[in-house]
């Protein structure tokens, strides 16, 4: 009984939690992955996996996926002995650095310093990529005045934050 509860504890108290269907649905198929190796020399693709076990192939991944154990994103990958490679520098977003979210949110705090029709030509300009002569026709307005405008306000911005 004592063993019962810990092995009930064990598996209820992951960091994650899965259910018994999909463990038992992963631990079917690897049973069926092992002995079809020993029989064929070779491992079964997915397809041949979920045939067997009358499951569609998705299942199979899902349940395979769901009880890999997780991984830290600290955790070291490769070390050459002075200097350690994560799985973080693996998967890190360059797009979404820190600098570029300072920047967005700088940005951002600018652009409320605007008139309505300042922030419009800006959006309109450098975040749709519009030309002048497009915002000039959007807005009703003339391409020199769109031109005034747009230079008025990058100067205003540039003067908050310099």
């Amino acid at each position: 009984m004592i063993i019962g509860e810990i092995r009930r504890y064990l598996r209820d108290n992951n960091s994650i939690r899965v259910s018994r269907s999909v463990r038992d649905l992963a631990y079917k198929a690897l049973q069926f992955k092992e002995k079809y190796t020993k029989e064929k020399g070779k491992e079964p693709t997915i397809e041949e996996i979920a045939k067997e076990l009358e499951v569609e192939k998705e299942e199979i991944v899902f349940s395979f996926d769901a009880i890999q154990d997780p991984l830290s994103l600290q955790e070291p990958v490769y070390n050459d002995g002075s200097e350690s490679m994560y799985i973080l520098d693996q998967v890190k977003d360059r797009k979404n650095t820190d600098e570029q979210w300072v920047q967005n949110l700088t940005l951002a705090q600018a652009m409320k310093k605007l008139n309505q029709r300042e922030k419009t030509i800006i959006a309109k300009r450098f975040f749709d990529g519009r030309t002048q002569m497009e915002v000039a026709e959007e807005i009703g307005i003339s391409q020199a005045q769109v031109s005034r405008l747009e230079k008025d306000a990058i100067n205003r911005i540039k003067k908050i934050y310099k």
